[in-house]
């Protein structure tokens, strides 16, 4: 089918036209111009290429007609004025503004189309000026803020932008989503928010009924991440409104996700204690308040016991009050968790799960993770057979899938533990293709260890004390641990397992609350090791430590930093980025 001669003709002059042709851009928007005088794309399009060549006699002719024909087009007068002014004739120029704006009628697009005519040749002002015309010409309180807002935006400045976006939402609060947007995007840097919540303030104190202006409060508290001022106001804007704890609930899952855990408790406690039994989020604002308290207490390397035990109770409360089933599956397998990585009782753990594997209708990744779980704690429990059954049948059940790579992972590891290094690496190799990331580097990291260290001796001794070291680690027997690395030490110096003993040392202090000690076994390793694989992973693991449990920010951002420049390789590099940047405060 051909083109018709009239598009092939109009996509000609864009061509020209963006290659800057602008005399042969002319001749063809002359044309289509004279042809249909009323359309605005092409009576503008030949009107910068006049500009474009200078020729301000042919413009000022061409508007002059325009102005004739179609007298309703007062943004015409707009155009009129930009020929003056590139002429150099500012008042004629600031004539024909002015007048344009005396022609005005009632008529909301028109309005908008004078002052869009204005924006485009960057005459604020006049806009401003138009808009507020608008408004008086259309009877309507705030018709054109949301416009104005943009014309502000546009103009750089912020307080009236920010104005004018409010007025918008005081006359159509359905743009509250939208005008969100816009602030996010222009005040994400310097004072921007202060401003917002300044103006916020004195409006409410003003209209306090305006529920708009306190759904923006909280989004800016939240925004900022104050999730404690965030919460004072959506409970206030939760008891004004009569709602159902909704946008509590939400504001609950968003601090948790930010590990704000008091203000995740709080807000879930607020829904258990205010709302009570009657509210759509009561079991899920239990076991939230479950999670919170469990996450924040075990935060740290050294948890307090006491506290571990109250929130066990706790966790057996609710299932008292709920009841063991399919529905708490989930709280059961953390509350066998807290029992076993935690408080040390495995016997009581591997009850629990046993349990969950008698259960009906659970569903079928739930029960492979609960055996695998289950499996850990019978391994830690020196019952390795009974682990590795479990470990098999996750992988016969979920064979393609990550949760049963997962479980080859696992059974490989055990036969590490055992000292069955040939067979271990045999499995490892064929999961350093798996699809999850995850286990594909752990079994990386393995495999690489097992071929580096166990030809470094011919009855691989050395390997097998450590790899019982390992054992006892993972099975929170860090005395025993220690023993038997610190005989490696003895008895074969210089060994290059040394590193990583060294490594495994420090972890075992930071369980113990030894954090000094834990620092200082790390710098010697990076101080007498400086080829060790195990480099970059010790530099991130003191970063950590000095950013969350000493609070030094300098010292935790040099330590990020050496891993952005000095290890670009590493796997951590963009943990350590993304901390770097945090702590540097980009984007805050």
């Amino acid at each position: 089918m051909a083109i018709p001669l009239f598009s092939q003709q109009a996509a000609l002059a864009r061509r020209y036209f963006s290659d800057g042709e602008f005399d042969k851009a002319a001749i063809l928007y002359k044309e289509l111009h004279l042809k249909n005088t009323a359309n605005d794309y092409y009576f503008e399009r030949y009107f910068v290429t006049l500009l474009e060549l200078e020729d301000y006699k042919t413009a000022e002719q061409m508007i002059k007609k325009s102005l004739k024909q179609h007298g309703q087009k007062i943004e015409r007068y707009v155009n009129w004025g930009v020929v003056n002014r590139l002429q150099g004739s500012i008042d004629k120029a600031n004539s024909q503004f002015e007048k344009s704006i005396k022609l005005m009628v009632p008529d909301q697009v028109g309005i908008t189309r004078l002052a869009t005519a204005f924006v485009k040749n960057k005459e604020y002002e006049y806009a401003i000026e138009v808009y507020q015309k608008g408004e008086k010409l259309m009877k309507v309180k705030h018709i054109f803020s949301y416009e104005m807002g943009s014309v502000f935006r546009q103009k750089g400045d912020v307080p009236n932008m920010i104005s004018s976006y409010l007025d918008c939402l005081s006359y159509l609060p359905s743009r509250l989503t939208n005008i969100q947007a816009f602030f996010q995007r222009e005040l994400s840097a310097g004072d921007g928010f202060n401003e917002l919540m300044k103006q916020l303030m004195q409006r409410l104190a003003k209209t306090p009924e305006n529920t708009v202006y306190a759904e923006l409060v909280i989004w800016i508290y939240t925004q900022q991440k104050d999730f404690e001022n965030a919460l004072v106001h959506a409970r206030a804007l939760d008891l004004r409104l009569g709602e159902n704890g909704s946008r509590i609930f939400r504001l609950a899952r968003t601090a948790f996700n930010e590990k704000d855990y008091d203000a995740t408790i709080a807000s879930y406690s607020y829904l258990i204690d205010e709302k009570g039994t009657a509210c759509p989020y009561y079991v899920d604002a239990k076991e939230g308040l479950l999670r919170a308290k469990r996450d924040k207490i075990t935060i740290t390397y050294t948890p307090d016991k006491k506290q571990l035990e109250d929130l066990r109770d706790e966790y057996y409360s609710f299932l008292k009050e709920f009841g063991k089933g399919a529905s708490t599956v989930g709280i059961i397998i953390e509350l066998a968790e807290l029992e076993a990585i935690h408080l040390h009782d495995l016997s009581k753990s591997i009850a629990l799960l046993e349990g969950v594997l008698q259960m009906h209708r659970v569903p079928r990744n739930v029960v492979n993770q609960t055996k695998l779980n289950l499996g850990d704690y019978y391994l830690m429990k020196n019952e390795e057979w009974e682990a590795t059954l479990l470990y098999s049948q996750v992988d016969k059940e979920m064979k393609d899938a990550p949760m049963g790579e997962l479980a080859r992972f696992k059974n490989a590891k055990l036969s590490y533990y055992r000292g069955d290094f040939e067979w271990s690496q045999d499995q490892l190799d064929v999961l350093k293709g798996a699809t999850s990331e995850l286990v594909s580097n752990d079994a990386i990291d393995l495999g690489v260890f097992i071929m580096d260290h166990y030809a470094l001796d011919t009855t691989a001794n050395t390997m097998k004390l450590y790899a019982k070291a390992d054992l006892y680690l993972f099975q929170n027997q860090f005395e025993a641990s220690v023993v038997l690395m610190d005989s490696i030490l003895t008895y074969y110096k210089g060994h290059g397992l040394t590193d990583d003993i060294l490594f495994q040392k420090a972890e075992i202090q930071l369980k113990k609350g030894d954090t000094q000690l834990a620092i200082d076994l790390m710098n010697e390793l990076l101080k007498d090791h400086e080829e060790s694989i195990l480099l970059d992973n010790t530099i991130f693991k003191l970063g950590t430590i000095y950013e969350e449990q000493l609070g030094d920010t300098k010292e935790a951002m040099r330590l990020y930093e050496s891993i952005l420049f000095d290890h670009p390789g590493s796997l951590f590099i963009n943990e350590a980025r993304k901390r770097f940047r945090k702590l540097r405060g980009d984007g805050v």
